[in-house]
C-alpha cells in the first residue's frame, strides 16, 4: 500500500503540471492564433485526466472481495484504460476536425510564441511522463495508458516546436495545420490499441500471447489425461489470468494429485496462476 500511495503522490504531482501547462498553452495559443498549440493543450489536459483516472480506478481496484464482488475491483482499472482510451480517440478526432476548419480558413500565427511555449510543454512533459513511468507504467496496463498519454504529448509538444520554426522562418502556416493532424492520428493510433485491449478484457477473450490449441495439446501431454475440453480462459485484470476446464482421466489415478501437476504446469507455462479443473474418469 505504501508503494501505491508514493505512485499516487507523483501521478497528483503529474495532474497539478498538466492542468498548469494547459492554462498556459490554451491562452498562448489563442494569442499567437496557433491551432497546434491548442490542440497541444487538449491533449495535455486529456492527460491530466487519463491520470486522474488512472489514480481512481487503482484506488477503487485495491478494494477487497466481497460477497457480492467476488472477484473484487480489480476490473475498474480496465474500466479506466477504457474510458482514457476513448478520449484519446474522441480529442484526435475533434482536433482534425479543426485542422480541416484552419486549413480552408487560414489565419497568421505567431511562430515565436508556439516556439516557446512548446519548449517549456515539451520540458514539462518529459517530466510528468517519467513520473507517471516510475508510478507503475511498466506493470500496470491502468498506468501505462496515463503514461501513453504523457509520451504522446511529449512528442506532440516537439512536432509543435518544428511547426514553430518554420512559421518563424519560412511562413508556412499550412505546417500548424499539418502538425494538427500529425499530432491527432498519432493520438488516435494509441487510444484505438488501448481501446481494443481493454474491451478484449472486459469480453473475457483468451488473453494476448496464449494460443487455446497450445493449451490444450500441453493439457493432454500429461500423462494420465485422456482428453481435455470446455477450456476457458481470461483475464480478470491488466496480469491476473484465469482458467476453467474439464479434464477426462484414464481410470484408478489420483485425481488431486493430477490436479496439483495441471496447476503447476499452467503456471510455468502460461503465467495461469489461477484455474478451476473438473475431472471425471472416462
Amino acid at each position: 500500500m505504501s508503494h501505491n500511495h508514493g505512485s499516487d503522490q507523483k501521478l497528483s504531482i503529474a495532474v497539478f503540471i498538466n492542468i498548469l501547462l494547459t492554462v498556459v498553452q490554451v491562452v498562448a495559443g489563442v494569442l499567437s492564433g496557433s491551432l497546434s498549440l491548442m490542440a497541444d493543450a487538449l491533449h495535455n489536459l486529456s492527460d491530466a485526466g487519463a491520470i486522474v483516472v488512472a489514480i481512481v480506478a487503482r484506488k477503487i481496484g485495491n478494494k477487497a472481495a466481497t460477497t457480492s464482488m467476488t472477484y473484487g475491483y480489480k476490473r475498474a482499472e480496465i474500466i479506466g484504460v477504457l474510458i482514457n482510451s476513448t478520449t484519446l480517440i474522441i480529442v484526435g478526432l475533434y482536433l482534425i476536425a479543426e485542422a480541416i476548419d484552419k486549413f480552408f480558413n487560414p489565419t497568421p500565427i505567431d511562430g515565436w510564441i508556439v516556439f516557446y511555449v512548446a519548449g517549456i510543454a515539451l520540458v514539462i512533459d518529459v517530466v510528468t511522463a517519467m513520473l507517471t513511468y516510475s508510478a507503475g507504467a511498466k506493470e500496470n496496463m491502468n498506468i501505462k495508458a496515463a503514461f501513453i498519454h504523457n509520451v504522446s504529448d511529449a512528442l506532440a509538444s516537439l512536432v509543435v516546436i518544428i511547426a514553430g520554426l518554420f512559421i518563424i522562418y519560412f511562413q508556412l502556416y499550412i505546417v500548424d495545420v499539418i502538425a494538427t493532424v500529425m499530432i491527432s492520428t498519432y493520438v488516435i493510433f494509441h487510444g484505438i490499441t488501448l481501446l481494443k485491449k481493454s474491451i478484449f478484457i472486459i469480453m473475457q477473450a483468451v488473453p494476448e500471447g496464449i494460443q487455446l490449441h497450445e493449451v490444450k495439446e500441453a493439457l493432454e501431454d500429461i500423462e494420465g489425461i485422456d482428453r481435455a475440453h470446455h477450456i476457458h480462459i481470461w483475464q480478470l485484470d491488466h496480469k491476473k489470468l484465469f482458467l476453467e476446464a474439464h479434464i477426462l482421466l484414464d481410470k484408478n489415478l489420483d485425481s488431486d494429485a493430477l490436479k496439483t501437476e495441471i496447476r503447476e504446469l499452467l503456471e510455468k507455462r502460461f503465467d495461469i496462476t489461477h484455474s478451476t479443473i473438473e475431472t471425471r474418469e472416462n
